[in-house]
């Protein structure tokens, strides 16, 4: 048993989640918060004073009154100050997107918590720390890779049960263009890469195949599936005139309904 608390410093510019921690903090005797600030900027001169051995980052800062409304540049200046015992970071976030964690993951992130994911509590945050103060630097990448793997399971199961429920069953070809387009989308959110140019360097097909074979999957679905199905289980408007949505209505509308789900 580790005789002194944890050392952690919290930067987060909402109150309610800051008052969270203080709270969880009051009920146990393993962390120690030393300092809360909304400024990344204030951040890294309590890293210098304070010596934090964890860190709760806060990607969207928006409402800080002194600092920068994201924490990249945090992470950059944090590995400036070339510190002996560097602290863990965990950063939360409402962002959902591989690119941007890949990002953080480059800038010494030790994991990422998405605010978002019905297990999310600041209790949870304070756990990972705890579980995380004498595991190794490899022990701790298999960690983020198991992290981010579940994530990508979750969303992925999520999907293809959305999918059945409507029809859109396994055996056609244009279902797994159909899964990878909303899965790209709900990591992806930030990416200025096209859903279908996405799938064409995927696949090696063109942009034709690949919106055919979506589109396909949905004529299938709305001749061999009962109406109440669809109607009940995709509640977006239908042109009128075709009777189908189009392969990027039906795959935004999942894209928004799946990130509610998850």
């Amino acid at each position: 048993m580790e005789s002194k608390p944890m050392k952690i410093l919290i930067i987060e510019d909402d109150v309610n989640d800051c008052n969270a921690f203080i709270n969880c903090v009051k009920k146990r005797d393993d962390i120690q918060i030393v300092a809360i600030t909304d400024s990344d900027i204030e951040g890294l001169k309590y890293v210098r004073t304070k010596h934090p051995e964890g860190i709760v980052l806060d990607l969207e800062l928006n409402n800080s009154i002194s600092g920068n409304i994201d924490s990249l540049e945090f992470l950059s200046n944090l590995k400036k100050l070339n510190l002996n015992d560097e602290p863990i970071v965990i950063v939360t976030t409402h962002v959902n997107s591989k690119r941007t964690y890949d990002i953080l993951h480059r800038n010494g992130v030790d994991l990422i918590l998405y605010k978002d994911q019905p297990k999310y509590s600041c209790e949870h945050v304070l756990n990972c720390f705890v579980n995380l103060r004498h595991v190794s630097p490899n022990q701790k990448e298999r960690t983020i890779e198991e992290e981010l793997e579940d994530n990508e399971n979750k969303i992925s199961e999520c999907i293809c049960h959305e999918l059945d429920l409507i029809g859109v069953t396994p055996k056609l070809k244009g279902r797994q263009y159909i899964h990878d387009a909303i899965l790209y989308l709900i990591q992806n959110e930030d990416s200025n890469i096209n859903v279908i140019q996405h799938l064409t360097k995927v696949y090696k097909k063109s942009g034709n195949t690949i919106t055919n074979g979506i589109q396909n999957a949905i004529i299938h679905a709305w001749r061999v599936s009962p109406i109440e199905d669809l109607t009940t289980y995709y509640t977006a408007r239908v042109n009128y005139e075709t009777g189908i949505p189009t392969p990027m209505e039906f795959i935004y509308y999942y894209k928004d309904k799946i990130k509610k789900l998850i």
